[in-house]
C-alpha cells in the first residue's frame, strides 16, 4: 500500500512539475520577449511606426526607447536628441500612437 501512494504521489508530482507557466503579454514588464508576444497578439504597434510619429513631433536623434506598462497601457517613452543638442522625451500610446506626453520641440 506504501508503494501504491509513493507511485500516486510521484505522479501528482511529475504532473505539476511538467505544467509550465504561460505569460501572457499582459503580464509582461517591458522585456524583449514580452514586447514581441504583445505585438503578436496587437497590444503595441510596430516600432517603425511609433519612431515615425515621434520624429515627426521631436526632429533629431534617437538615444533611448523604453516600453514601459502604465495602468495597463503600454507606452514607448521616447529620448531624442534633437539637432541643436538638447534632450527631450516623448511618450506614445503603443497601440494608439497618440502622444500623450511630449517635451517641446526645438
Amino acid at each position: 500500500m506504501g508503494l501504491r501512494f509513493l507511485a500516486a504521489g510521484l505522479i501528482v508530482m511529475a504532473g505539476l512539475l511538467s505544467v509550465q507557466h504561460v505569460q501572457g503579454a499582459s503580464d509582461c514588464d517591458g522585456s524583449q520577449n514580452c514586447a514581441l508576444d504583445a505585438r503578436k497578439q496587437g497590444e503595441i504597434r510596430p516600432l517603425s511606426e511609433v519612431l515615425a510619429v515621434a520624429r515627426q513631433r521631436l526632429p533629431g536623434e534617437v538615444i533611448k526607447i523604453e516600453l514601459d506598462r502604465d495602468d495597463g497601457v503600454w507606452v514607448y517613452e521616447i529620448k531624442i536628441l534633437t539637432p541643436r543638442g538638447r534632450r527631450r522625451e516623448i511618450e506614445i500610446n503603443a497601440q494608439t500612437l497618440e502622444v500623450i506626453k511630449s517635451d517641446k520641440s526645438d
